[in-house]
Order: structure tokens, then C-alpha cells, then sequence
């Protein structure tokens, strides 16, 4: 985190475990990094530093309190957090529909972000504490400000790769983001 961040500061109703608080501040740590070094404007810088602080804000909440939010959305369990999670922050007032995009759709992608659905989806992917091609995603990181497009191709790549891999459902938001990035 840069020094001048201060910690996230999650709304009420979020339901995070400590694990999961401090995957939210390497997200948003990274985002502000890559934010300062892109020389990003205030007003996005800001969409992006809530929407890393806000992302996860209900990952660990009880399946039917997911549901409820999401108005049972054919999603599978695993990644109604987002859309519950954009849906709450409507309900709370929240409208500046690039956050709630990125929110909504950050673990599946969306072709319609601005660059903080982009930018969140990357970092998500690409924060430190993840144990898994460790080296590879920390020079993935390190290029977001000078090849922002080039690495955000990269890891819309990666995860589908990984989605196929893993022989599970493409939806058609991840599908529609690689044809508009390839």
C-alpha cells in the first residue's frame, strides 16, 4: 500500500473474514500503486480505490443472503458476491455505474468497463498474496502502468484458460470481454 492510503474502510453490511480483508488491501494497494504511477485522474483514482475496498465487501456472507440480493441470478454460487455486493451499494445510494460494473462482474469480466473494471479485474488477479505463478504475475503487475491494454489482454487470457482448463462454464460477459480484447 502507499503510505498516504489509508486502509479500506468497508461499508456496514460487508461480511469478510481477516483473509479476506487483507486480499481487499492488496487490491487496493495495488490499484492506488498502478493509479499514482499511470498519473490517473482523482475522481477515477477514487473509483478505483473503492472499487478494490469494495469488491469482496460480502464474499463471506451466507449463500442465501446472496440470493436474496442477486434476486437468485443464474450465477453459480461461487461469484454471486460481486452482483450482491453491486447491488447492496445500489441500495445504499451508490451511482457511479463504472464501480458497480466493475464490482458486479469482477470475477467473471464484463466488455462494457472503463478502465476501473479493467483495472480491477487485473489486480484481483495479480495482487502479491496469491500463491500461484508467483514471478509470472508480479511482472504481469509491474507493466499495468506502462502496457495497461497488453497485460489486461494477458489475464483476460489467463483466467479463461484456466476457466477452460478447469472444464467450467464460460458465461457470456467472459466471452464477450476476450472478443473484445483479442
Amino acid at each position: 500500500m502507499t503510505d498516504s492510503a489509508p486502509p479500506c474502510r468497508l461499508p456496514s453490511w460487508a461480511q469478510v473474514s481477516e483473509r479476506r480483508r487483507a486480499h481487499i488491501e492488496r487490491v487496493t494497494a495495488v490499484l492506488e500503486q498502478w493509479a499514482v504511477q499511470m498519473n490517473v485522474p482523482a475522481d477515477e483514482r477514487q473509483a478505483w480505490r473503492d472499487a478494490g475496498c469494495w469488491h469482496d465487501a460480502l464474499r463471506d456472507a451466507p449463500i442465501e443472503h446472496l440470493k436474496s440480493l442477486t434476486q437468485h441470478a443464474p450465477l453459480p454460487e461461487t461469484v454471486l458476491h460481486g452482483p450482491a455486493a453491486a447491488a447492496q451499494l445500489r441500495l445504499d445510494g451508490e451511482r457511479r455505474d463504472d464501480v458497480l460494473l466493475a464490482i458486479q462482474w469482477h470475477t467473471l469480466g464484463n466488455p462494457d468497463w472503463s478502465r476501473t473494471g479493467q483495472a480491477l479485474f487485473m489486480a484481483d488477479f495479480l495482487e502479491p498474496g496469491r500463491s500461484f505463478m508467483v514471478r509470472d504475475r508480479a511482472f504481469m503487475a509491474e507493466r499495468v502502468p506502462d502496457d495497461f491494454e497488453g497485460v489486461f489482454r494477458q489475464v483476460v487470457r489467463m483466467r479463461l484458460e484456466w476457466t477452460l482448463r478447469e472444464g467450467k462454464k464460460i458465461f457470456r460477459e467472459t466471452v464477450a470481454l476476450w472478443n473484445r480484447v483479442r
